[in-house]
């Protein structure tokens, strides 16, 4: 069920002691990310808080979708982490453990549309022949996550970054009551259709945070959540940004990686209240 909102401020602010979990970096590049998964759903052993269990499942067009899942020890939430074009779960690498430590669940997974960006390798590209189809195709396996989420028992909630961030309005239209909360990191009209992720945006009332690299992303979403029939902040504009969800990586973002966290974490904490 949905959490309640409280309004974030979008001054940037400083949470040192969630932080400092996880060093500047939020934790070993690459490591567990690109494990080569267990066949099925496997049962989770008890892992310390930001390591990975690899995890597969089926998209209902048959498409094994890969994944790395990361329990939290008393989780509030779980968090599907989806990634942006030419990318894989590597790009939450630093990310999720971070999320994890803070007592989120987490599950980033390799969608189909997708490359090896991050240093990682896209296992579900790989596993349907290293295409990597339309964007739009993408949302059959971030439907898959979501259910295989909600096994979990857990509330749910969604994170997408650039492309994957328009497909989370969609996935939030088709799933009304399903998702607590979505964190959207540089989103915009990437798809097709180009008033497709503003009709969905129109059926979303969930808590909505939007982060943009720069004024221009910053436009392009605030298009978008000016059809959300709710009311919701706009876009943070960092001091310091990158595309998508790579603003909170500290080796691709060095001067403002640690503050955007702190946006985002204190977001997550005001909707998990």
């Amino acid at each position: 069920m949905p959490f309640p909102f409280v309004r974030t401020s979008s001054a940037l602010l400083a949470f040192p002691l969630i932080l400092a979990a996880c060093g500047s970096d939020g934790g070993p590049v690459g490591e567990n990310a690109n494990a080569t998964p267990a066949s099925g759903d496997p049962t989770v052993a008890a892992l310390a808080p930001g390591e990975a269990q690899p995890v597969q499942f089926e998209a209902s067009d048959g498409v094994t979708v890969h994944g790395a899942w990361y329990p939290a020890k008393e989780p509030a939430a779980t968090i599907l982490l989806f990634h942006q074009a030419g990318a894989n779960k590597a790009e939450y690498a630093t990310i999720a453990p971070m999320l994890a430590k803070a007592g989120y669940n987490a599950l980033a997974i390799d969608q189909r549309s997708g490359g090896d960006m991050f240093g990682g390798t896209n296992e579900t590209v790989a596993g349907i022949g290293g295409s990597a189809p339309d964007y739009e195709a993408a949302l059959a396996d971030m439907d898959a996550a979501l259910a295989w989420a909600r096994t979990k028992g857990e509330p749910v909630i969604v994170w997408g970054s650039s492309y994957s961030a328009a497909l989370a309005f969609l996935l939030a239209a088709q799933h009304p009551g399903e998702i607590a909360a979505l964190l959207a990191f540089s989103p915009g009209e990437y798809l097709k259709d180009k008033q497709a992720v503003r009709s969905a945006a129109s059926k979303v009332s969930i808590p909505i945070f939007t982060m943009a690299a720069d004024r221009n992303e910053a436009n392009a979403a605030m298009a978008i959540l000016s059809a959300v029939p709710r009311e919701t902040n706009e876009p943070v504009v960092p001091q310091h940004g990158t595309h998508g969800s790579s603003t909170l990586i500290a080796a691709e973002n060095p001067k403002g990686a640690e503050a955007n966290r702190a946006e985002v974490m204190a977001f997550l904490k005001q909707v998990t209240q």
